[in-house]
């Protein structure tokens, strides 16, 4: 296996790693009958409601049912022997099929199932448009059959040979308003910022169904529906298609970790079975996010979520998928109380081959279906081989998320003084990560951004961001917190070998929480959106951070091949807190030193002439202003180091402040 090549400490782990691949390798054949995964996951074309040449068909998979009716403004919501469905066979599929003028796009419809025991009303398992109504709050499926559908003008995203930087956003909270966001708004008034801030990729979060909006998304009831309170599935492929004509990538934060437990929303006890899609025991129910767990052994439910996965590339477009949870499905514990010290945490037997099996089975269907698709695992234990090729023992992943640097800075920032930061440290957690796996850093994402944390911006400022952030009025507190928010920034995506990811709004440093309406605010809007007018005033410092961010995201993604050069340290020492590398050209030099300039300041680089790109220090960017950027420096020779080719490059560093030179 070519990771344990790469890594000698997995020798001890080979087998388990081998039999981990080969037992993928023999569930694909089983599956696939030696054929394709993207030939076996295409369940949503026979499953759901269908408008075919002469009728409409409708399929549902519900092996425990006795009786099912489709119900619904057809029907006055009661049973009708015309919508009644046939079973087809001992597996449990059921059909009916009814002529083209018994439906009609945009009426209701449920299906009401009957089981030995019982019944209930249920939204089909593979409805494609789910709605709730504004009065009762009821969710039903929804005919859809638009007079126009949506045509796709742009042929897909171009993949360049720059990094990935992402933007992460979420529909909803994306506009000023306090309410709902909806698809053609972020089209039109949210896409053209992220493209003028120089991001290549968004990440969209929230895109599946979900019952309780202040979820973020993470708990779905209805899997192949677009959520409705965002807009129609034609505005979502608009987005997207927009997006891709801007040359930028589109994916999706998709769930396939757990499942909302609401049975007359999901898919909790879809036909009085409520293990169809789930884990038996003690292993049905999630222990910490009171969600349920699919049981990846079955069949039924590897075609479930793998056509799920090719839905949403082929139908919509996506390019690809950051998958949530990753460490909840890929350990019994769900990583709960696990300190994963050890490479023995990873192979002692308390992980789910068969989670492992469909992560493994998932990666390789999306590349077949779009070999330029992107895969992103969030994923904390630090499982080795997630981000490695399948064929080299891994699990397939294109991308693993560094959570490990979120961290770091919450702590850094809330336990150590300015004087204690630790530039050995700061190079050591942006840079750890296996050399043969590519990951996505970030500084932070939602998650730090939510009501109970704070953002970077808000523990380095706190409340003096409402008093002081605007021009001519900072004082010390905002000074060192516009200063450092850019100087974290800047040496977290320096540093990247694979992509970097920023959640919208955070790169101006937005003042407030993320709180979704709920019964203790209130069910207020407030705080779920995004003031884009803060960033647009020029007279208040978040102009400020967003333009170093957009300079700094141009200036990484310029570069070709970026996140691939070699990152190599010419300078750092630790009493100065003053740490220095390059990549290729571009050489990058940080002060962290809280009240410390130094003037003069020697540093060993490669022969040349360097000049100043891009400087923290820069007024533009809130800064003092206190380098001549304009000035070319010239290196220094040195006898002692005449054999290495550097020389000493002498600048001026003023405290706290970080630039980035290129050299000629």
């Amino acid at each position: 296996m070519e990771i344990v090549k790469n890594d000698p400490w997995l020798a001890p782990y080979e087998e388990i790693i081998k039999a981990r691949h080969d037992y993928a390798v023999r569930r694909e054949k089983e599956l696939c009958n030696r054929g394709r995964l993207a030939d076996f996951a295409v369940g949503y074309m026979y499953y759901g409601l269908h408008k075919e040449d002469k009728e409409w068909v409708f399929r549902e998979w519900a092996p425990n049912a006795t009786d099912i009716f489709l119900i619904g403004d057809f029907s006055d919501w009661m049973e009708n022997d015309a919508f009644r469905l046939t079973r087809l066979n001992d597996y449990g599929d059921w059909e009916v099929r009814m002529p083209l003028n018994s439906l009609r796009h945009g009426q209701h419809y449920k299906m009401h199932v009957k089981w030995s025991g019982g019944e209930g009303d249920r939204i089909p398992a593979w409805a494609f448009r789910v709605v709730q109504d504004h009065n009762s709050n009821i969710f039903t499926a929804q005919v859809w059959d638009p007079e126009r559908q949506y045509n796709f003008i742009n042929d897909g995203y171009k993949r360049s040979n720059g990094p990935l930087m992402i933007y992460e956003c979420h529909i909803g909270m994306a506009q000023e308003e306090e309410k709902v966001g909806i698809y053609s708004e972020f089209t039109r008034n949210v896409l053209p910022r992220i493209k003028a801030d120089g991001y290549n990729c968004i990440q969209i979060m929230a895109v599946q169904e979900h019952p309780y909006y202040g979820s973020f998304g993470y708990h779905v009831s209805n899997f192949f529906a677009p959520s409705s309170r965002f807009g129609t599935p034609e505005e979502l492929k608009e987005l997207i298609d927009t997006a891709h004509g801007m040359g930028m990538m589109v994916i999706m934060d998709i769930v396939h970790s757990h499942s909302v437990k609401n049975t007359v929303e999901g898919i909790g006890c879809l036909a009085g079975d409520p293990n169809q899609y789930f884990l038996e025991g003690d292993r049905h129910e999630h222990p910490a996010w009171g969600s349920l767990c699919f049981d990846y052994g079955k069949t039924s439910v590897l075609h479930f979520l793998l056509s799920n996965c090719k839905y949403w590339l082929s139908e919509f477009h996506f390019d690809g998928f950051r998958f949530d949870g990753v460490t909840s499905m890929i350990y019994y514990s769900h990583g709960l109380g696990e300190a994963f010290c050890n490479y023995d945490d990873y192979f002692n037997g308390h992980q789910d081959a068969e989670a492992i099996c469909y992560l493994m089975l998932a990666n390789k269907l999306i590349h077949q279906v779009n070999p330029k698709a992107v895969t992103i695992a969030e994923e904390v234990s630090g499982m080795p081989g997630l981000a490695a090729p399948l064929n080299s023992g891994g699990y397939g992943f294109d991308y693993r998320m560094a959570m490990n640097i979120p961290d770091y800075w919450i702590k850094t920032i809330k336990e150590c003084r300015d004087e204690e930061w630790n530039v050995s440290g700061i190079f050591w957690e942006v840079t750890n990560r296996r050399s043969d796996e590519k990951t996505i850093s970030y500084v932070e994402s939602h998650d730090q951004a939510l009501v109970g944390d704070k953002t970077v911006i808000f523990r380095l400022i706190d409340a003096d961001m409402y008093w002081h952030f605007k021009k001519g009025t900072g004082n010390l507190v905002t000074s060192r917190g516009i200063a450092l928010h850019k100087m974290i920034r800047m040496v977290t995506a320096s540093t990247i070998n694979g992509g970097y990811l920023n959640f919208m709004g955070n790169e101006f440093g937005h003042p407030e929480w993320i709180d979704f309406p709920r019964e203790g605010n209130g069910w207020s809007y407030k705080y779920a959106r995004r003031q884009w007018s803060l960033v647009d005033n020029k007279e208040l410092s978040y102009h400020q951070l967003g333009d170093f961010d957009r300079d700094m995201i141009n200036l990484i993604a310029s570069v070709r091949g970026f996140q691939k050069t070699d990152i190599i340290e010419v300078w750092k020492h630790e009493q100065d807190q003053v740490l220095a590398f390059m990549r290729g050209k571009l050489l990058f030099v940080f002060n962290f030193n809280p009240s410390r300039s130094f003037d003069g300041y020697g540093i060993l680089v490669p022969k040349g002439s360097y000049k100043v790109v891009l400087n923290t220090d820069d007024p533009a960017y809130g800064g003092n202003g206190l380098v001549d950027d304009s000035v070319v420096h010239h290196t220094i020779a040195d006898p002692l180091y005449e054999s290495t080719g550097k020389e000493w490059l002498k600048l001026y560093l003023p405290a706290r402040t970080a630039f980035v030179m290129k050299s000629k």
